[in-house]
Order: structure tokens, then C-alpha cells, then sequence
């Protein structure tokens, strides 16, 4: 980057910071803390909880995952509708009547001690392992940038969140948030003008449209019934609904931010705000991948866009290797351009014969492409098992800092990390907010003042942030990043989603009954994940389903018990 970029990067990083401290300065007690008094607008609090899912992998992933798989990921959103409805007419209302500071404290007055905390404890071990790969999203960026070992900026990016919301807390984050969100929707459109203005003259938007439909990128919607496809219009309804219900339900990174709400209808309107603005934002995020993906098109794209893996195949004995596949790569790229400028000019001839055969030359063409880059990936394993073979995480940075002019490199660079920032943020803040709560307050000290468990909440923020880092150290194993923390998530989520609907629609099951159904229910998902037996979004279906089904049984057997004893 120039110099020019590093200072519009910085000094929009050392604003947000000071802002949020600025903002936060007079927090008090343990409620300024953690639920900014609970005295937040709706459009504050829909942009913070937009800001807290909108993380650096939705930037840095999503375009991406449009560029190399096309718009298909958008239907994973499709249940988010849905769920906010339901959230604001069952979840919402019952958290602001009992003025809970975390969504568990709700299970102990429903059940028991142990449902509360074995729920607790899912969540915290969930949100430590997806706080600590948004903190390695940046990561990337500024080792790529630097070329240094993503070890040190890892260290630098976790500290950088941390300063801020160890000081200022829930009020903090929420502040920085709508201000990280405007920055992050202009810098979107600034994106999606580069890239159609970086196109050949001769191609506008919709000849760009036509190219990635043609090679198979405009596929946004699938009908067609299959367990084992992540992506398709069923599994984004039926399994994205129970996944986004119980993120936005149960995952105190997201309760944290609508608790803070000034009333139930302001909460309300912050969580339909987000499910209205939610969908486009993510289509159009991996329409710009699309974009860049047409871009390439007509210009040489790199065989692998991870530079660090490709520095460290050039020094490897298998350099000569390497250099004879990346040639065969571009002398096939070149052919490629020639038969998309004959797309082109059939498409602008309007002869469907001609389209067609233009559009299989290319798509072989493309083809060709992908197999040689399958040799380059599996020498790079043949070099190093542990190297990082997916660069989809890398086209979008790629293309940024290669493309685009000076100034708007800083930018985008910047609206990037002010995702992550956001994202980290709200995670380390509910982890702190639940370990408080949770934990520390209702076992360890359960008479201190506020003083005391502000100064707690700030110590144990500075503890997971930490935690974060070290889980942070492995994120480049995990593949495509906005896959993983998805992933992760329903290995969780569907089990937390059930013993909350057990304990909202369920009257007759206790505490018990939905404890042991927990943990079988907890114990057959991870077992399915092991065993590849279906799409990972299905997983919440099933986790959740299974609660239900497994308390409402284990309670027959306990009453049945009681009858006869």
C-alpha cells in the first residue's frame, strides 16, 4: 500500500477507537457495562447488531465465495426473516419483562442451575472459537500487506479490539458501531464501482451479468431437494431459520445488543431492520465477488492469490515444478480471454447459436483453468500438509490492493477491519458478559458491589481476548473463513435453540428432562459433523429437533417413575 493508504487506514482505526472510548467515558456500574443503561434507539441498536454478524469475513470471504462459487451462498440468509419474527413476538418481550442481562439467566428462573449453565458453557465455548477467527480475518490482510508471519499481526489485531472494549464495554461497541456500519456501507458501493469501472469499455454491467451466468455464477437460487448440498433454497429457509433463531435468540453476542434497547418496541424495530436489510446486503456483497470474478475475465489472475503460500513454493524444491504449471496457467488464461472477448461479441450480436458456442469454449476453457490450479494446490500440499490451499479468503484483498488506485486501497482495506473490529467486540463483550453473569457473580462472589464486578467484567474481557488470540493461531486450517464460523455455529446452536423452545412451548418438561436431552442431542450432532452425514445447516435442524423430541420423552420417563415409586 502507499503512504497515502496507511494514513486514510490508520487514522479511520484511531478514530473509531477514540471514539468509542470517548463515548464510553462515565461507565460506572455493571448495567452501563454490559447494556450501555439500556437506553439505545432502534436504529442504534439495528445497526449494532447488523455490525456484530457483519464481520471482516463478510468482507474478506463473502466476495470470495461469490467469486468462486457464485451467488448460491445468499440463500443461507433466506431464514432470517422469518426468525426475527418470531423473536420479537416470543423472545424479546419475555428477556425485557424478567431484565435479564444474558438470555441464560431466563433458563435458571425456567428450569434449573445446571440447564443454565450447561447452556451457558455451550455458548461460551462457541462464541471463544468464532471470536477468536474473526480476529484472524484482519490477520490476513495485514500479513499479505506486510509480508510478515500472520503470527504478529494476529497479536496486533486482537490487542487493537481489545483496548477499547475492555475499557468501555457494551456502550462502546454499540457507539462504534454505527459509526463502523456508515463507513462499511459507503466504502460497499465505492467497492462495486471500482470493479465495473475497472471493466473494458466495451463490457457494462449487464454484458458482466451475462459473462458470470454463462459461466455458471448467477446461480442464486436452487430448488432442487438434497441434504448434502449446504446451498440450496431448503436449507436456507428451513435450516438458515433455525440457525439465524437461535444466533439471534440464544447467542448473547446478539441478546447483548437488542437488551439495550430504550423499550421492547425499539428492540423490536432494531431486529426487523436487520432482517430487511440483511439479505440485499449480503447478495450485493457477493454480486461485487461476481464482479471481480468477470473482472479476471479479461485480465490475468493470479494461479493462487495467497502470496505467503506462493513465496513459499518458489523457495521449496519444488520451484521448477511450480513455474512450469503457473506458465501452462497463464498461456491457458490468454486463450480464455480470446474466447470471452468472443462471448462478448455474441452477446452483442443477439444470435443464440453463436452464445452457445462461445459459452462452451469458455466454459472448457475455465475448466482447464481449475485443473491446473488442482496441481499448484496439491504441490503446495506435497510441500507442506499444513499449507493454506483455499485462497478464496484472498481474492477480494487481492484485488484491492493490486487494482485498485491510491486512497481507496485504504478504504476498503480500513472498512475491513472495522468489520472485524465490530464483530470481535460484541464477542468478547457477551463472553465477558456471560462469564460474569453466568459464572463469576452467581458462584464465585455473589455479594461484591459494582465496583467490583465492573472491574471483574473488565479483567475477564482482557482474559477471553487473550483466549481469542491463542484460538485465532489456528483459524488458517479451517479453510473458507465464512464457512467455518457457520459451521461451527450449527455444531451448537441447535441445541441451545431447543432447550430455550422446550422452555418457552414446553411447560410440562422440567429442568432435568432437558438437561440429559441436551447433552444426547449435543453428543448425536457432533457425531454427524464427524461423519459427514449431512449439510452442516441441517445440523441446527436436527440439534434443535432432537432436544425437543429427547426431553419430551426423558419427561414421560421421569413422571412415570414418580407414579409408580
Amino acid at each position: 500500500m502507499s503512504l497515502i493508504d496507511w494514513i486514510v487506514l490508520s487514522v479511520t482505526l484511531l478514530f473509531i477507537i477514540f471514539y468509542g472510548i470517548w463515548k464510553s467515558r462515565g461507565t460506572k456500574n455493571i448495567d452501563g457495562y454490559l447494556l450501555a443503561d439500556r437506553k439505545l434507539p432502534w436504529y442504534h441498536v439495528g445497526l449494532s447488531v447488523m455490525a456484530t454478524q457483519a464481520s471482516a469475513i463478510t468482507f474478506l470471504s463473502a466476495p470470495g465465495q461469490g467469486f468462486s462459487d457464485g451467488l448460491r451462498f445468499v440463500q443461507f440468509y433466506f431464514g432470517l426473516p422469518l426468525a426475527m419474527v418470531v423473536l420479537c413476538i416470543t423472545f424479546i418481550p419475555m428477556f425485557s419483562k424478567l431484565k435479564v442481562f444474558t438470555a441464560y439467566e431466563f433458563l435458571e428462573k425456567r428450569f434449573d442451575n445446571k440447564t443454565r449453565t450447561l447452556t451457558a458453557s455451550l455458548f461460551l465455548l462457541q462464541r471463544g472459537l468464532s471470536t477468536g477467527i474473526t480476529i484472524y480475518a484482519p490477520a490476513i490482510i495485514l500479513s499479505t500487506i506486510l509480508n510478515v508471519d500472520v503470527f504478529y499481526t494476529i497479536i496486533f489485531n486482537g490487542l487493537l479490539v481489545i483496548v477499547y472494549t475492555v475499557y468501555g464495554g457494551t456502550k462502546a461497541v454499540s457507539y462504534t458501531q454505527v459509526l463502523q456500519m456508515s463507513i462499511i456501507f459507503g466504502g460497499l458501493f465505492l467497492a462495486a464501482y471500482m470493479v465495473i469501472h475497472l471493466l473494458p469499455q466495451n463490457v457494462g454491467v449487464i454484458d458482466a451479468l451475462h459473462i458470470a451466468g454463462k459461466m455458471n455464477k448467477l446461480n442464486a437460487i436452487d430448488t432442487t431437494f438434497d441434504l448434502n448440498n449446504r446451498y440450496n433454497i431448503w436449507s436456507g429457509i428451513i435450516g438458515g431459520f433455525f440457525l439465524q433463531l437461535s444466533y439471534f435468540g440464544t447467542d448473547q453476542s446478539q441478546v447483548g445488543r437488542y437488551l439495550t434497547g430504550s423499550s421492547i418496541t425499539q428492540s423490536r424495530l432494531g431486529l426487523v431492520m436487520n432482517g430487511l436489510v440483511k439479505i440485499p446486503m449480503q447478495f450485493f456483497i457477493l454480486l461485487i465477488g461476481v464482479f471481480v470474478f468477470t473482472f479476471y475475465q479479461f485480465h490475468q489472475a493470479p494461479i493462487f492469490f495467497n502470496k505467503v503460500e506462493v513465496d513459499k513454493i518458489r523457495k521449496s524444491q519444488y520451484k521448477e515444478q511450480f513455474t512450469l504449471l503457473e506458465n501452462k496457467y497463464y498461456a491457458a488464461n490468454i486463450e480464455k480471454q480470446k474466447d470471452v472477448e468472443t462471448l462478448v461479441d455474441a452477446l452483442h450480436s443477439k444470435n443464440e447459436n453463436v452464445i452457445n458456442e462461445a459459452r462452451k469454449k469458455v466454459q472448457a476453457a475455465d475448466k482447464k483453468n481449475i485443473e491446473i490450479k488442482k496441481e499448484v494446490t496439491a504441490l503446495m500440499k506435497k510441500n507442506d500438509a499444513k499449507a493454506d490451499t483455499n485462497d478464496t479468503n484472498y481474492v477480494f484483498l487481492s484485488f484491492v490492493t493490486q487494482q485498485l488506485p491510491i486512497g481507496v486501497v485504504g478504504i476498503l482495506i480500513a472498512v475491513i477491519f472495522l468489520a472485524a473490529m465490530g464483530s470481535t467486540a460484541s464477542g468478547l463483550n457477551s463472553l465477558a458478559s456471560t462469564t460474569v453473569v453466568d459464572f463469576y457473580k452467581r458462584i464465585f462472589k455473589k455479594n461484591e458491589n459494582d465496583a467490583k464486578y465492573l472491574s471483574a467484567s473488565r479483567r475477564i474481557t482482557l482474559a477471553w481476548g487473550l483466549f481469542c488470540i491463542v484460538v485465532a493461531f489456528y483459524a488458517s486450517r479451517l479453510g473458507n473463513l465464512i464457512e467455518a464460523v457457520n459451521i461451527l455455529g450449527s455444531l451448537f446452536y441447535g441445541t441451545i435453540l431447543g432447550i430455550f423452545l422446550v422452555a418457552f412451548y414446553m411447560k410440562k418438561v422440567g429442568g432435568a428432562a432437558v438437561f440429559y436431552a441436551a447433552i444426547l442431542a449435543e453428543i448425536f450432532i457432533v457425531y454427524a459433523w464427524m461423519t459427514d452425514l449431512t449439510a452442516f445447516l441441517w445440523l441446527n435442524v436436527i440439534g434443535c429437533l432432537l432436544v425437543m423430541a429427547f426431553a419430551f420423552v426423558i419427561q414421560q420417563i421421569f413422571n412415570r417413575r414418580k407414579i409408580t415409586a
